[in-house]
């Protein structure tokens, strides 16, 4: 069995290490296509891969119809819009993705986002603090719970809208609920979303969301660009100049929304959220172990595209 590691942005080489060595020493060959530039790149290295793993790279159904020996790909993260699910459950192709690999350094970068906001970019002038706000969280996975947890230590009340989320795991991490969207707006001095980009939610958090928020309030989002309504969000900015964005994800305007807001609104040049050592290390060594647990054991627990 051949397992490539294909990023066009690479591992640390401590994770390429320790990629290695889990898969040589389960008997497996190991191969790297590290800082690709072309798609002809990724075509021509998969053509003899039995297993693959990549972090943000595309596995569009081009290249899942070049490898052809391909069996299970895994995306080191949690989000997974970047693989064609419907190519490979087509070619029969088990895809799977890492999830809470990456949770701590997303929910400590969302942290992070809402320091950098109240104390104004750390200029000069008076700021707020956490202690005491409310914070609205946007579903309740991984990243959602941790970032529940770090907004304690803070002293932050914490509101959560998560339909799906177990009672159980509601009562263990001692959160309120919202019983709606709306609900969680209207409510959250600081809102944080960590949903996926779906067919429910692309779009999804656009003017009649946000222009509920309460007086000075704050959204974060370290989700994915696609779930804003970028023409919505800045007619709300535009009507409530005490509104405030940011993001590690910008959407095509971010630039020209930064020049007309100002401070209020903030992007990282790329995305950061799993921008650590250790959730870089975390994600590619449990992608490995995945896939050698895949072909000795048959376990699929995390495949994404399960009919």
């Amino acid at each position: 069995m051949k397992v490539l590691v294909a990023t066009e942005k690479p591992f640390s080489k401590v994770a390429v290490d320790g990629i290695r060595k889990i898969v040589e020493a389960a008997g497996y060959e190991f191969a790297a296509l590290e800082k690709y530039t072309s798609n002809d790149e990724l075509l021509a290295a998969v053509a003899d891969a039995d297993a693959l793993i990549v972090r943000s790279d595309k596995v569009t159904r081009e290249v899942v119809d070049a490898a052809k020996n391909l069996k299970i790909v895994v995306r080191a993260g949690a989000g997974y819009d970047n693989l064609d699910l419907a190519a490979c459950t087509e070619r029969g192709i088990v895809a799977m993705n890492t999830p809470g690999q990456n949770a701590n350094a997303v929910a400590e970068l969302a942290i992070a986002f809402m320091l950098f906001m109240s104390r104004n970019h750390f200029n000069p002038g008076t700021g707020c603090e956490l202690k005491g706000k409310t914070l609205g969280i946007q579903a309740f996975g991984n990243i959602g719970r941790r970032v529940s947890v770090l907004a304690k230590g803070f002293g932050m009340d914490v509101l959560v809208y998560a339909p799906t989320a177990p009672a159980q795991v509601i009562a263990d991490y001692g959160v309120t609920v919202a019983t709606t969207l709306e609900e969680l707006f209207e409510k959250s001095d600081f809102l944080t979303l960590h949903i996926p980009a779906n067919e429910k939610t692309k779009g999804l958090i656009g003017y009649d969301l946000v222009s509920r928020m309460p007086k000075g309030a704050c959204l974060v989002n370290t989700a994915r660009k696609e779930v804003i309504n970028e023409e919505g969000l800045i007619k709300a900015l535009k009507e409530r100049e005490d509104l405030k964005y940011i993001t590690d994800v910008p959407t095509a305007n971010h630039a020209a929304m930064a020049e007309e807001f100002g401070k209020r609104v903030f992007g990282t040049p790329k995305k950061m959220g799993a921008e650590t050592g250790e959730a870089n290390v975390n994600a590619g060594l449990a992608a490995a172990n995945q896939i050698v647990d895949f072909f000795t054991t048959g376990n699929t627990k995390f495949q994404v595209n399960k009919q």
